[in-house]
């Protein structure tokens, strides 16, 4: 089977319904990367208020360069057959280059910024250059092209940000940002060089496969909540306060668990070919604000356990409370990207009653901010799942 499988080109190749281990062991790097996005969110939260919003600029471009590696990976993982030694190399080499961006995250915009750049566009541009040398006589090979060719411009602004610092590293850096999610998003177009989309070549996305990955990534987020509540807990020790809000996070994780899973259906196990392709880009945006927003959660979580004492900070609100309305709008846009699934307007309308009562929250202690932002997400997955009567998990299918 595996002298089969080798001998295949990678063209040829098609990838299982079921995750490797590999992928698995590729995931840990990212369970370092979210803690450390986590940790410049809390501290954004405790800077000077003129620079929040600066700050809070640099933390969102982080995560959203970071889910792009993550979310191509997938991808890649989910059309070619992961098992191939030589996209085990890729990733391979992807995951140590994203620890690297990790170990670099706190100083990216200062000592740091010439190794996070260097190292990201070797990554994005590595990629799709892998692709181009592997596709070649193969129907995707002008795609891989046209992928090389946007990454290779935006990969210019990276290391010029890198190099500039100062205010144009951060303007340089939204940039090639901005054309990377552009470029994804209209799969990459390109004059002259193979216009066709994904569907006419023939690529075929295994949608099982890829919402796997997204499902495993979604626990591995989850998985914040309880580690920045429990460390945050665990330094003093037991209090009042600090058992009410662990109690309160766990409800929040117990709520995002159910909602993601027992929602309603957004789609269907497999997709012919191409159409994985445009349901994978709609989810990657959904998954981007749906792990967003559980990150917000717990960092406002960690940081009530670490000062329970009011006033409250405005900021710290909209963390807490603006966390859950990120998921439940990421959770909902999943829906779109079925024609056949039924719509469901629940998870919306908490959004809508989360930012209803958030203006209220600065009058109230911390503790108790983050109990009622429990009980309202607690409440939203109790009526979703009355909404719908689903009696058994579901496996969201992107």
């Amino acid at each position: 089977m595996l002298t089969r499988i080798r001998s295949r080109g990678l063209g040829d190749s098609r990838s299982p319904n079921s995750a490797t281990v590999l992928e698995l062991l590729f995931d840990i790097v990212y369970v370092f990367a979210l803690a450390r996005l986590a940790g410049r969110v809390a501290d954004d939260l405790t800077i000077v208020r003129h620079t929040l919003l600066s700050e809070a600029g640099q933390t969102v471009l982080f995560f959203t360069a970071m889910w792009m590696i993550w979310s191509l990976n997938a991808l890649l993982a989910s059309t070619y057959d992961p098992r191939r030694s030589d996209v085990q190399a890729v990733l391979l080499a992807t995951m140590f280059g994203t620890l690297v961006l990790a170990v670099s995250l706190p100083q990216a915009f200062g000592q740091r910024g010439v190794v996070f750049a260097c190292t990201y566009v070797v990554i994005q541009v590595g990629r799709p250059l892998f692709l181009a040398f592997a596709l070649r006589g193969h129907a995707v090979y002008a795609f891989s092209l046209r992928v090389l060719t946007w990454h290779l411009v935006s990969g210019v602004l990276w290391i010029g940000g890198g190099i500039s610092g100062g205010l144009g590293r951060g303007i340089f850096w939204t940039l090639a940002l901005a054309i990377e999610m552009i470029g994804a998003a209209t799969t990459y177009p390109l004059p002259r060089i193979g216009g066709r989309q994904l569907n006419a070549l023939g690529v075929s996305v295994s949608e099982e496969h890829l919402a796997e990955r997204y499902n495993q990534f979604f626990m591995i987020a989850l998985a914040e909540v309880v580690l920045e509540a429990g460390a945050a807990v665990s330094f003093p020790g037991f209090s009042t306060d600090g058992t009410i809000t662990l109690v309160a996070s766990f409800v929040a994780v117990v709520s995002f668990w159910r909602i993601y899973f027992y929602h309603v259906r957004s789609g269907h196990a497999s997709t012919p070919s191409g159409e994985g392709v445009h349901l994978s880009r709609w989810a990657s945006y959904s998954l981007l604000l749906i792990v967003g927003g559980i990150i917000c959660t717990a960092v406002g979580f960690g940081q009530v356990i670490e000062d329970p004492h009011p006033p409250i900070d405005w900021a710290l609100v909209v963390i807490i409370f603006g966390g859950p309305v990120l998921f439940l709008i990421g959770r909902s846009t999943l829906e779109r990207a079925s024609k056949t699934a039924p719509r469901c307007r629940v998870l919306y309308l908490g959004a809508v009653a989360l930012v209803v009562v958030a203006p209220v929250m600065v009058v109230l202690p911390p503790v108790a901010v983050a109990a009622l932002a429990a009980v309202v997400l607690a409440g939203i997955a109790v009526f979703d799942q009355r909404a719908h009567r689903r009696g058994s998990e579901t496996n969201p299918t992107l």
